[in-house]
């Protein structure tokens, strides 16, 4: 009898600590998982677009989007998830990033590239460098393995030598379809030179899709945390050292737990002006808007009404994903627990 009563209490304590690990389990398995990607704003239209290479863009889309979700779903981190996606992005000619990045002026390429983690806004960024063949990544040891947050050019590459990446050739980066770009931006910027404009009403006379292209990822893993990263090679035929808006942090690319996590794409230099990313962010940490209206709120009624184009990703501490553009098209795509994978190029996906 004595040892029946003995048992019953120690049922009881092991039933209680099966049972308080099943919740942990099942609160695990059911915390939000979400990743959202984009390979750029601009003028995307169906009827300039073949089928063939529709097919491939949303099929590179949805690789770089599996391939972060897949990261979170072994439970990795928000960060390694971005990079992930971005990786694959950069390695392929169809975005204007990494393998795919426009030339400069002088008919190099100059990538860059940073990360932001939600957790403790700590970030890394790249900027100019040409010997890199994945710029997130350089950008993620800048992040750990620096006191610093940006490092530029040759700078940035002796950064990366001393911790052992790998230099490539600049001409990796080289593809047909983007050096026919520059010369015909270079014809476009020397005919107006011709006709008395300076640089700046040159450059403001190029059509829009010269002006940008970027990739970027937002994500947000299982213990809660966002983190953000962008990647581009700038605007065709760049001159004089220029930067964009994706490495630099509260512009281009912003993350906190707080708020939310943004990767945007566009026009740089308003970007930079408007502080875009962390605006968006501050929006909804301060004035309690939802990530999809603080978004709409900058990329609509401040940014456009001040000449900028372009567009951004989101994702909030919940999961909800955001996507707000003023460009004809936006190459995107998303994965959640409750969503598979969807891809949009065109402003009616």
């Amino acid at each position: 009898m004595l040892k029946v009563q003995i048992l019953k209490p120690a049922i009881a304590a092991l039933s209680l600590a099966v049972a308080a690990s099943g919740m942990a389990a099942s609160s695990e398995t059911s915390a939000p998982l979400a990743i959202v990607i984009h390979g750029g704003a601009g003028t995307i239209l169906k009827e300039n677009m073949t089928e063939v290479t529709e097919k491939a863009v949303r099929a590179k889309l949805t690789e770089a989007t599996n391939a972060g979700y897949a990261v979170l779903e072994s439970n990795g981190s928000a960060m390694d998830a971005v990079i992930a996606a971005i990786r694959i992005l950069e390695d392929s000619p169809l975005f204007n990033a990494g393998r795919g990045a426009v030339y400069n002026y002088e008919g190099h390429h100059e990538l860059d590239a940073s990360l932001m983690d939600g957790a403790d806004q700590n970030a890394g960024a790249v900027a100019g460098v040409q010997h890199i063949r994945n710029p997130i990544s350089l950008a993620r040891l800048v992040m750990d393995a620096s006191p610093h947050v940006m490092l530029m050019g040759e700078g940035a590459e002796a950064f990366a030598r001393s911790q052992n990446v790998p230099m490539v050739e600049n001409s990796i980066f080289n593809t047909e379809r983007r050096y026919e770009s520059l010369q015909k931006a270079k014809q476009k910027l020397e005919k107006e030179e011709r006709r008395g404009k300076d640089y700046q009403a040159a450059l403001d006379a190029l059509p829009l899709h010269y002006r940008y292209g970027t990739v970027g990822a937002v994500a947000l893993d299982a213990s809660g945390n966002l983190a953000a990263g962008t990647s581009t090679g700038g605007m065709t035929a760049k001159r004089y050292g220029r930067i964009g808006d994706a490495p630099i942090i509260g512009a281009g690319t912003w993350a906190d737990n707080a708020s939310c996590a943004v990767s945007a794409t566009g026009h740089g230099e308003y970007f930079i002006r408007f502080h875009v990313a962390a605006d968006i962010c501050a929006r909804v940490k301060y004035q309690g808007k939802s990530a999809q209206q603080a978004a709409d709120n900058v990329i609509h009624d401040v940014l456009m009404p001040a000449g900028g184009t372009g567009g951004v990703i989101v994702l909030d501490p919940a999961g909800n994903i955001s996507m707000s553009f003023n460009t004809p098209g936006m190459y995107r795509a998303s994965r959640s627990r409750e969503q598979p994978v969807k891809t949009g190029i065109y402003k009616a996906d």
